[in-house]
């Protein structure tokens, strides 16, 4: 195990040189701490953490609760935290709520345990006011970001999210560009702000060309590909003639698509499909899928951005950043025929 005292030896300083290169001290030059770490590097030593932890009162860890690394959207949110974290000197604690509001309790509970220095928090959305966690959360003091929209029992922490609602009406003018008048709409899970965002922005995209709402284009879909594909379903047994579909996500858009491919409906031949969120799958789907592209490495920056600024005991202003569409081979302009 390589110490402070064999750097020292090493490099010809002292230990309390080395000792202030490590706490990045600003008494020590540039040049000598670029030295010194190069040597370090060199040797393979590795800081002790837990004693380091002890005299600064500091971890260096961040704790990140999501509902599940397979979801494709939290990948690159997730890497750019990691990336910014690692180059600060920071671990990252990971767990994963489910989207399951006792288990994100437990996970964020044993967290504050480990006395991480900030939290980073994808929330189980629910349609309660209140959880008490995250009042927990305010008595520890403990920096948080919320990845994704507020809701009114995280409200009073600084987040990050996608401009949903302008992103969504840019998807519906889209389809109504191309001349689509009877477009269903795939929506999210009810307690999720972000689906109901989605909904309104649908709803503004219709206003805004004079199409009258019609309830019944309108199906609960919810976040997956097999909510989307039994969504598909009913849509078909509705008889709505509609000539495009708008998915709150890929996930539902994909699992949509697919199934009216597997009922013989040509895409975007018949109907058009729009998704949102352009995770990988999207580009490499049978007919390219059309969707919204959110800046999911942004959204980890900026989280990171207020993460820093709460950790020097700053104010900090959430982040809504805006996402584009991206036009590929699911959508065209409508034939002559209604579709179902």
């Amino acid at each position: 195990m390589i110490r402070l005292k064999d750097i020292a030896q090493a490099g010809n300083v002292s230990v309390m040189t080395v000792s202030k290169v490590m706490r990045d001290a600003p008494d020590i030059s540039a040049s000598t701490k670029a030295r010194i770490r190069r040597l370090a590097d060199e040797m393979g030593y590795v800081p002790d953490a837990t004693a380091r932890g002890l005299r600064s009162r500091k971890t260096r860890l961040f704790g990140l609760v999501i509902s599940a690394a397979t979801n494709p959207i939290y990948a690159r949110v997730m890497m750019a935290i990691e990336q910014r974290a690692h180059q600060a000197g920071y671990d990252i604690l990971f767990a994963h709520s489910l989207n399951d509001p006792e288990r994100e309790a437990a996970c964020i509970r044993r967290m504050l345990a480990r006395r991480v220095d900030g939290l980073f928090i994808s929330p189980v959305y629910r349609l309660e006011p209140h959880a008490p966690i995250y009042k927990e959360i305010s008595k520890h003091h403990t920096p948080c970001v919320i990845l994704g929209h507020r809701a009114p029992f995280c409200e009073e922490f600084a987040h990050v999210e996608t401009d949903s609602l302008n992103a969504s009406w840019e998807a519906t003018r889209h389809l109504i560009g191309l001349g689509h008048r009877k477009i269903a709409f795939f929506s999210g899970p009810l307690a999720a702000p972000w689906a109901k965002d989605r909904l309104e922005g649908y709803r503004l995209g219709l206003r805004e060309a004079h199409i009258p709402w019609d309830d019944q284009l309108v199906f609960q879909a919810g976040g997956t590909v097999e909510e989307g594909q039994h969504a598909a379903e009913q849509f078909l047994t509705e008889h709505t003639e509609a000539t495009a579909i708008q998915a709150v996500n890929d996930l539902v858009a994909i699992g949509a698509a697919g199934r009216l491919i597997e009922k013989g409906i040509p895409i975007p031949d018949q109907i058009s499909v729009v998704g949102f969120g352009n995770i990988l799958t999207s580009e490499h789907f049978r007919v390219p899928l059309t969707t919204i592209r959110q800046p999911k490495m942004r959204q980890g920056e900026a989280a990171m951005d207020i993460m820093e600024s709460l950790m020097k005991g700053e104010s900090a202003e959430s982040a809504i950043l805006p996402a584009e569409l991206i036009h590929r081979a699911s959508t065209a302009a409508p034939t002559a025929e209604p579709s179902a």
